[in-house]
């Protein structure tokens, strides 16, 4: 994924990345990821 380190801290807060919170960083699990890259790709190929 291209995004800045901000647009992954907004997506969070926002609810639509879930992650746990480790002292100050977050921990985004794996299949969340997966998940988010298949939206964005299947989102793509809709408006082809």
């Amino acid at each position: 994924m291209r995004v800045s380190k901000m647009t992954i801290y907004r997506m969070v807060h926002a609810g639509e990345l879930p992650a746990v919170k480790f002292g100050r960083s977050y921990r985004v699990p794996e299949s969340a990821v997966k998940d988010a890259i298949r939206a964005a790709t299947e989102g793509d190929q809709r408006s082809a």
